[in-house]
């Protein structure tokens, strides 16, 4: 029989690189007491972010006598904007489905408001006609989810129908103490006093209360108090074992385009009831959820925004949470045991890896794997059927690297490598000037962070996913990578810093880590230069040719921008409000038939405006104050520009003529779509008004 093979030599060698406890007690004998002080408050820290980087244990009580954990600035939004990725690749993955065949939405639509000339509060009277036509189809329960909160004049009508109601329906309730936003203590009375009219057994009370995370996204199950009536899903599903959870809503995605997640008729289908039977079929045996679905009002962002850049009415997340509640899908978290556990093994990883005596290359192989591994768990929890939230997988990749760097400079004394690495890669993201300045003086140079007024540029390729299917992945990389040269050439060419790259849309900004009196003329410099770059890309490369229109956005606006990763791992970047607004501008571009657009903030601080011509005011998704927004275009006579800009002044001011010479302009060239539906947008919204993105 053979005998068990042995290897004394790779033992000995992996013996040799790994330091022994003997060792590091004989290193950090000769470290300054202090520095030892420090590195072990360095290795606390860390242990303290992998463990509390979603929120840490202090309690703040707000004036309004509500309570909240305090968060750690930037690792909140991180940790959120990590789990919505999570729960939307999970989605996309997992939880697929053609059309949930269990739940119908009725909703009032856009469409419903005009033909009633009534928009808050909602009609009543089609309401009534409606629940009176559902209560023949057989539905399994009707849930109603508005706040009758204020009188009406068809109010008697409504109770009527209420009254007659077979099929058991819940009416949805909120009070004052747990939405002081929404309801009044007035409109709480008149909401009470308008329920004790309906004495049908059939006809209850239900909350509708869902809350947002301070970042507008809808995440969880509400607070379900004791005090309120049960929660409206949970109402429905008659699963009371869902009334304590504060768990995740576990959001699906559809498997095509063709059909939403939930079947979804409007309400004015159900009014006539010599029609509405026709539609009995899609009723019975359902469960129906009542209520709005209106692009002004009750919409949230939700975690797969992050990645469709939709946002989803609160019947929509009622229907989710009920579909849950039906499957009796409550994943549990991992609990606070477990997260010290983890917390203190990450951190420990971090500060041995830094100990460990191999190549370079080795030691980058380690290090990439670590990451790779404490990056990866997160999603395959979430996969897996564990809600994640409260996970620190940010914490995670932070504490790692802060008890590296801790341990590193203190036991290897590397704080000159770190240095040296932090120095070359400022060449690789900030003009060469900049770079110079701030390696002769690194102060200049932010590592906390700082709110800072910038110009955010964000560029994207329209199709280019869908080109990447068509030519071969190694031509895709080679074309790619020639697009994003010419790009962040362009943009350090002009002074910017280069945020990142998200596949082939590429992220830069003026204004940081120096500004420039001149930030918005370089900015603008590099659009027009992109655009140039982008037209001329194709040459006589068929497959380059291949490559779609390339879409910019620019704005300026307030960001939080700094060293995000700690000095020995720079990511210099920024994050806010204005970086987001520049990607809705980018893709604005498909609504508006344009190829780049600036936002009336940027195009004020250049002194190049003659080269704009007005694109009109529009509202961005998943915002409420609209925009000015312009069009860089040297490439139109300069006449026409200031024509157009000069009438679409006068229009927003009330004359209405200036929109019919505007209309002979587009006339005139008619194969400058955006021109065109530039007039066509201003005739829809009138003077001052703005258009919605989304809207036809």
């Amino acid at each position: 029989m053979d005998k068990p093979l042995k290897w004394p030599k790779a033992e000995t060698r992996i013996a040799a690189r790994l330091p022994s406890l003997a060792s590091i007690s004989k290193d950090l004998a000769q470290v300054p007491l202090a520095r030892r002080i420090a590195t072990l408050l360095f290795i606390i820290a860390a242990v303290l972010l992998a463990r509390y980087s979603w929120e840490t244990p202090i309690e703040v009580t707000e004036p309004d006598g509500s309570t909240h954990y305090r968060e750690i600035p930037i690792a909140a939004d991180a940790e959120r904007a990590l789990y919505d990725v999570r729960a939307s690749y999970a989605a996309l993955a997992t939880r697929k489905v053609v059309q949930e065949k269990r739940i119908l939405l009725i909703p009032f639509i856009p469409d419903s408001q005009q033909r009633t000339g009534e928009r808050s509060p909602l009609d009543r009277t089609t309401l009534a006609d409606a629940l009176t036509n559902l209560d023949k189809m057989g539905a399994k329960a009707i849930g109603i989810d508005i706040l009758f909160d204020q009188a009406q004049n068809d109010d008697p009508k409504l109770v009527t129908a209420l009254q007659s109601m077979t099929t058991p329906v819940w009416i949805g309730y909120a009070t004052n103490a747990y939405n002081p936003k929404d309801i009044q203590v007035w409109q709480q009375e008149f909401l009470d006093s308008f329920l004790a009219r309906i004495d049908n057994p059939n006809v209850r009370k239900a909350s509708i209360h869902i809350e947002s995370d301070s970042d507008n996204v809808l995440r969880n199950w509400p607070n379900q108090p004791r005090d309120l009536p049960p929660f409206l899903p949970v109402a429905m599903s008659g699963r009371t074992s869902a009334a304590a959870y504060q768990g995740s809503v576990l959001y699906s995605a559809p498997v095509n385009n063709e059909y939403d997640v939930f079947a979804s008729l409007p309400i004015d289908l159900f009014i006539d009831p010599a029609v509405a039977p026709a539609l009995a079929g899609e009723v019975t045996g359902r469960y129906v959820l009542i209520g709005g679905d209106l692009p002004d009002a009750d919409q949230f962002e939700y975690p797969l925004t992050r990645v469709t850049k939709d946002t989803i009415a609160g019947l929509q997340v009622h229907a989710a949470m009920l579909t849950q509640a039906l499957d009796r899908r409550m994943p549990g978290r991992i609990n606070g045991p477990a997260l010290w556990v983890l917390a203190i093994f990450v951190v420990l990883a971090g500060a041995f890896t830094s100990m460990v005596d191999v190549r370079p290359g080795a030691l980058s192989v380690l290090i990439v794997g670590q990451t790779l591994f404490f990056g990866a768990a997160p999603f395959l929890f979430e996969w897996r059927g564990i809600d994640t939230q409260g996970l620190p997988a940010f914490g995670w990749i932070a504490g790692w690297l802060l008890a590296y760097m801790a341990t590193e400079a203190t036991v290897k004394a590397m704080g000159s490598d770190q240095r040296r690495f932090a120095q070359s890669a400022l060449g690789k993201y900030l003009p060469p000037d900049i770079a110079a300045m701030i390696i002769k003086d690194p102060t200049k140079l932010s590592l906390t962070g700082e709110r800072l007024e910038i110009f955010t540029l964000f560029t994207d390729i329209q199709g280019f996913t869908s080109l990447s299917h068509v030519i071969p992945a190694e031509k895709t990389a080679s074309i790619l990578n020639a697009y994003l040269d010419g790009m962040s050439a362009i943009v350090l060419r002009n002074g910017g810093t280069i945020d990142k790259f998200v596949g082939d849309a590429v992220v830069a900004f003026w204004g940081a880590p120096i500004a420039r009196d001149d930030d918005g003329d370089r900015a603008l410099n590099a659009v027009v230069e992109m655009l140039k770059f982008t037209q001329g890309f194709g040459g006589d490369d068929p497959d380059r040719a291949m490559l779609g229109k390339t879409r910019i956005g620019l704005h300026y606006g307030e960001a939080i921008v700094g060293n995000f990763g700690g000095e020995g791992r720079i990511q210099y970047t920024a994050l806010g409000d204005a970086m987001n607004t520049a990607a809705r501008l980018e893709g604005a571009n498909k609504y508006l038939k344009s190829t780049a657009l600036v936002s009336d903030e940027a195009r004020a601080r250049t002194v190049t405006q003659d080269i704009f011509r007005p694109m009109g005011r529009i509202t961005l998704s998943g915002r409420s104050t609209p925009i000015v927004v312009w069009e860089p275009a040297g490439h139109t006579d300069p006449a026409q520009r200031a024509e157009l800009t000069r009438l679409w002044r006068q229009f927003e001011a009330g004359d209405k003529e200036a929109l019919h010479a505007l209309e002979a302009i587009a006339a005139m060239y008619d194969n400058d779509v955006a021109l065109s539906v530039l007039a066509n947008r201003l005739r829809q919204t009138g003077p001052g008004g703005s258009y919605l993105l989304g809207e036809k």
